[in-house]
């Protein structure tokens, strides 16, 4: 089994490097490979939240393993549905609370970025954009455009690793507590 992987590997190595252009070979199939991220295995990485699958049948899967809610947290992953132009949904870990509206995520697969998929975007703006305020429906920084999307996508919540569903209180506890970090961090550069 070893051998037949190995020569295989080998054979399609030996077609990238004569199929390719001059310039093309600089980077090799690994590489390429190394670089494309799908949102649920990048989410799994970088939040922690051991799920598997479909990133919309995160949110089901969570039911009785993690804490599951509508308020943002860091670390927490945020649930989108499947919908027609989104079959699978998509997952994004939040990595910062900019206010009531607004978070950063850092997710994979997302934008197309010089003309590829698979991308990681760290720290892209998400704002609700839910009529009852409570981050049922979100619109997403997209790359392409330089800005948030005009789409609403429909999201089921947030998933948080450590057990705790925040409150606002406790998201409001948080952005402050981030903010003196960052002041502290900022007087001691």
């Amino acid at each position: 089994m070893a051998t037949r992987i190995g020569t295989a590997v080998a054979a399609l190595a030996l077609v990238c490097s004569v199929a390719l252009p001059g310039a093309a070979r600089a980077e090799t199939i690994g590489e390429k490979i190394s670089r494309y991220w799908q949102c649920a295995p990048f989410a799994r990485n970088f939040s922690g939240i051991q799920l598997f699958g479909a990133a919309a049948s995160w949110w089901n899967q969570a039911t009785g393993k993690y804490a599951q809610g509508s308020a943002p947290a860091p670390g927490a992953v945020l649930v989108f549905k499947a919908i027609g132009s989104m079959r699978s949904g998509h997952v994004a870990t939040v990595s910062q609370i900019v206010s009531d509206r607004i978070i950063k995520v850092t997710h994979a697969n997302w934008s197309i970025i010089n003309g590829h998929r698979g991308q990681v975007e760290k720290d892209v703006t998400v704002v609700d954009a839910s009529p009852n305020n409570d981050w049922s429906r979100v619109k997403v920084w997209y790359a392409p455009i330089q800005k948030v999307g005009t789409t609403a996508y429909p999201v089921y919540g947030f998933i948080y690793k450590d057990g705790t569903k925040p409150t606002a209180g406790n998201a409001a506890q948080d952005e402050s507590a981030q903010t003196a970090e960052a002041t502290e961090t900022q007087k001691a550069g």
